[in-house]
């Protein structure tokens, strides 16, 4: 890498933790830790939710996808209107109301401690499973990039997101979440501006040559959920986005950061609306990959191919300069996902463990105290994660099934609790039947390679998962609270 693109990429890293560790200068409380005591700009929590949206694997993974097949992920961005409207109509006047730091705090009082503890674990291990899998997958990249080990650049990552996470608190996180938001948005364009000047005839060649090929296509429109159809992803992205916005620590924190309910909710709707944008850009970087390597095939290696294209077009096509401009962005993407994991998580641990369980009314000083350690602790297992994902042979397959298991459960749960007269013996009997459910689906298609007859696999596709297990809890602990109702009024 040339010398300009290696300063500007370090320049950053040393800026945004600089950036983060200024706001341990502050005088701090507990709550200024994991709320920012309500008093952050409504911009800047939006900024924040979105930079929580995109990932790394999100800069990387949907430019691979667009070039290799078609649109047909983008239809998961067709759903977050309706959940963004579903958040800021019940979500986001609820958590506002019950004014506690824990997403889970609700389910407590809804079904009893046990529900509060089952979801609030299930989070800790799928933000452990996320960091992991998001640094590993971002290491590989830059290993072809930077030429490091792929440990190197998982210890760098996790290590500087740490050290401003462990001592800025949820300003440090939403701070720098905006400015790594804004960065990732400024590379993407850019990047987009430079394929449209290089291929000949510019933007009009990148639309003719990919409507040629069909790469517009959204997929298929048969109601078929046993492949990546157009409904199955505008399904599976609506309860994905309903279980982030209702029951996910990482957002629903943000909502109590906000001056107000009014300001919560424009907060929600900016950080939800910009991903859809945002999200065509990435597309539409993999479409005019495409185009811009049909028009000049012999740029291209032969083996170089899918979410492998974007890295090798911002090594070797875009100007000096602007290599590092990217490489920071994709670090950008990465760091800003695993910074708010590291918060929420050390929330998590405080409000629903250490406090309620270990010790009571813990002193600000002490609850501070608890905080930072936890955020030391999640980053430090993450990287150890991370490194466990090293030499995985498919790492997304393990990520998937690991997060479905480990949280499938929970959205069922919580719109269970919200929409329904469910007691704790029918809830409690839902989310075993709705896990061992969410088990075979999530390990199905492993257990067959290791015996299982193929009969007994999950036919539908595996992003289903979610969708089935919330369905199966919240049918099952509807259906037993109706069983029970009608039992009674027998009785009488």
């Amino acid at each position: 890498m040339h010398i300009l693109d290696l300063a500007i990429f370090l320049i950053y890293m040393l800026a945004i933790v600089g950036f983060g560790i200024s706001f341990s200068f502050r005088k701090r409380t507990a709550q200024d830790f994991t709320t920012g005591g309500g008093r952050l700009p409504t911009w800047a929590i939006g900024m924040s939710i979105f930079a929580t949206y995109v990932s790394s694997i999100s800069f990387l993974a949907l430019p691979g996808n667009a070039y290799s097949t078609n649109w047909n992920g983008f239809v998961f961005s067709f759903s977050i209107p309706l959940a963004a409207w579903i958040a800021v109509k019940y979500f986001v006047p609820l958590y506002r109301k019950l004014q506690c730091e824990s997403a889970y705090f609700y389910l407590e009082q809804r079904f009893g401690a046990w529900a509060r503890i089952y979801t609030s674990c299930c989070y800790l291990l799928t933000q452990l499973a996320r960091m992991g899998a998001i640094m590993y997958l971002l290491a590989l990249p830059m290993n072809a990039l930077l030429g490091w080990s792929i440990p190197s650049i998982i210890f760098l990552i996790g290590f500087s997101v740490v050290i401003y996470s462990m001592w800025g608190g949820i300003e440090a996180v939403i701070w720098t979440d905006a400015v790594q938001g804004i960065l990732l948005i400024f590379g993407a364009l850019a990047c987009l501006g430079v394929i449209f000047l290089g291929i000949p005839d510019g933007p009009e060649a990148v639309f003719n040559i990919a409507a040629g090929a069909d790469k517009f296509s959204l997929g298929s429109f048969k109601l078929d959920f046993t492949t990546s159809t157009f409904w199955m992803i505008l399904v599976y992205g609506l309860f994905i986005n309903l279980q982030n916005f209702g029951i996910d620590q990482s957002y629903v924190q943000r909502y109590l950061t906000a001056k107000s309910e009014e300001e919560a909710k424009k907060a929600t709707w900016l950080g939800s609306l910009l991903y859809i944008p945002v999200s065509f850009v990435f597309f539409f970087i993999g479409t005019a990959l495409f185009a811009y390597y049909e028009s000049f095939p012999n740029l291209l290696p032969e083996g170089v191919e899918g979410d492998k294209v974007f890295p090798y077009f911002i090594v070797n096509q875009l100007p000096v300069g602007m290599t590092g401009l990217l490489i920071a962005s994709i670090f950008a993407a990465g760091m800003s996902t695993v910074s708010t994991s590291i918060n929420s998580s050390a929330t998590v641990i405080l409000s629903d463990h250490f406090s309620k369980y270990i010790h009571p009314n813990p002193s600000e000083k002490l609850s501070l105290w608890v905080l930072r350690i936890s955020s030391l602790l999640m980053g430090a297992l993450s990287i150890l994660v991370g490194l466990a994902f090293n030499g995985v042979s498919n790492t997304l397959e393990g990520w998937w099934a690991l997060s479905s298991i480990f949280s499938g459960g929970i959205l069922g749960l919580f719109l269970l609790g919200l929409v329904s007269k469910a007691k704790n013996p029918q809830a409690i009997f839902a989310v075993f039947f709705g896990v061992l459910v969410i088990c075979w689906m999530s390990l199905s298609t492993i257990l067959i390679r290791n015996g299982l007859p193929q009969m007994l696999s999950n036919p539908l596709h595996t992003n289903m998962t979610i969708v089935i297990g919330t369905v199966t809890i919240f049918l099952v602990g509807f259906g037993l609270t109706w069983m029970g109702r009608i039992l009674r009024t027998g009785l009488k």
